[in-house]
């Protein structure tokens, strides 16, 4: 499984998640978060990554034009669409995109099931509350392209395998206080989710 750290706020948190094996991080461009960094804080941090990390920035209820521009100048790689947009919302945004389903039953993780997507747990706010998805929805689902959040952490993320998830996005099940990494957890979860 690809594993992203998301709600990442520091450059030392970004080199601990890489070195562990992560392959993509999460930038939250979110005001309301507490994990929320602005996107000259996330700039400065980007341009000392090495390659081939997926650095993901994450929206919530922006226009397409301000989040094309906030990834392009941040040095981001995918816009995640943490709310509903249509489908020409991607097509204006004209940037690699990721869609999120934040799911309250289980019809609804079936949606967009031609893409690739994030599907989290329904919660009043945006991510990060560690609240559960019912994991018995995915049994006898093509679940080759989603990528699952909510409520991970190393205690519980092997027992994901069988479903066959394309990848997992932790962000509180890896912290030792909201947007502050635990060195050890970050390690921890990316050992199991992909030994």
């Amino acid at each position: 499984m690809r594993v992203k750290i998301c709600g990442i706020t520091s450059l030392d948190d970004a080199l601990c998640a890489i070195n562990s094996g992560a392959d993509a991080l999460g930038f939250v461009f979110y005001p309301d978060s507490p994990r929320y960094i602005s996107p000259a804080e996330a700039t400065k941090i980007i341009q000392e990554l090495p390659p081939f990390v997926e650095k993901v920035a994450l929206f919530v209820n922006e226009t397409a034009d301000h989040i094309r521009s906030v990834c392009l100048s941040a040095g981001c790689t995918l816009a995640q669409i943490h709310f509903e947009a249509p489908d020409p919302f991607f097509e204006t945004l004209n940037f690699p995109a990721l869609r999120v389903i934040r799911a309250q039953c289980k019809e609804d993780i079936l949606r967009d099931s031609n893409h690739y997507r994030l599907v989290d747990a329904y919660c009043e706010g945006y991510g990060g509350s560690g609240k559960k998805l019912n994991i018995e929805w995915f049994e006898g689902v093509d679940c080759s392209k989603i990528i699952l959040a909510g409520g991970l952490d190393p205690t519980n993320v092997a027992s994901l395998k069988p479903y066959g998830f394309y990848g997992v996005d932790v962000s509180s099940g890896v912290e030792a206080s909201k947007g502050k990494k635990a060195p050890l957890l970050v390690e921890s979860f990316i050992r199991e989710a992909k030994s």
